[in-house]
């Protein structure tokens, strides 16, 4: 039985969110058939999703199958540089712009994220939620549109870095700097500071890569 909440999206953002979240992970094929079943609609919109998802680069051909894409090193670096810059320029603007409201958000967030520094995959689902909500705190939609787009992207990417031993304490930390950067409108410290937070998840994503640190299994 299709659940309601599986009613209220479509099959672009189904199946998305099934690559976002590791249900289908780079070089996992895409069957029509067996997509209509799992999400519970009819074979028309999930084409159409498919074809989209292909446009996108998010699905690539292999043959006449339509498998999840998987990022290159260079690749990689490249989506790494563009996020950096504009997760930057998020925190930035979020500083000039965002509500106390929003702040106060900001930081409870990074409070209840303090239970999860053991659990990779828990506190990277909130890792999302958190820079998610610095996007929008920036009141700049096109830049929302364009962070968007490259998170789409990093669900190519088979492995998280908050897996990393250690990882999850230090993101904690970035986080919390990130957030008082915000609070105390300081634009230039928080646009370097979330910069910096990206680099150092680049640096742990290729240290795990190579096998030179150890991932935590949940």
């Amino acid at each position: 039985m299709t659940d309601l909440k599986s009613v209220q999206k479509d099959a672009y953002t189904l199946i998305l969110e099934a690559i976002d979240s590791g249900i289908y992970r780079p070089g996992d094929r895409l069957v029509e058939s067996e997509l209509a079943d799992r999400f519970g609609v009819s074979r028309t919109p999930i084409r159409e999703a498919l074809q989209r998802l292909e446009t996108q680069s998010l699905l690539t051909r292999d043959g006449r199958s339509l498998i999840v894409a998987s990022l290159d090193h260079n690749q990689l670096s490249e989506l790494y540089v563009v996020r950096a810059e504009l997760e930057g320029l998020a925190a930035r603007l979020a500083a000039r712009h965002a509500t106390e409201e929003e702040i106060r958000v900001l930081r409870d967030m990074v409070d209840e994220d303090r239970a999860l520094v053991d659990k990779p995959k828990a506190l990277s689902r909130a890792n999302r939620r958190f820079h998610k909500q610095i996007h929008l705190a920036s009141h700049n939609r096109y830049l929302v549109q364009q962070l968007d787009l490259v998170h789409r992207s990093m669900a190519l990417m088979a492995t998280t870095s908050i897996a990393a031993e250690g990882r999850g304490q230090d993101t904690i930390a970035e986080h919390n700097a990130i957030v008082d950067a915000i609070a105390n409108r300081d634009e230039k410290t928080a646009y370097q500071t979330l910069k910096d937070h990206i680099s150092k998840a680049f640096v742990t994503r290729l240290k795990l890569d190579s096998g030179a640190i150890k991932r935590i299994e949940e």
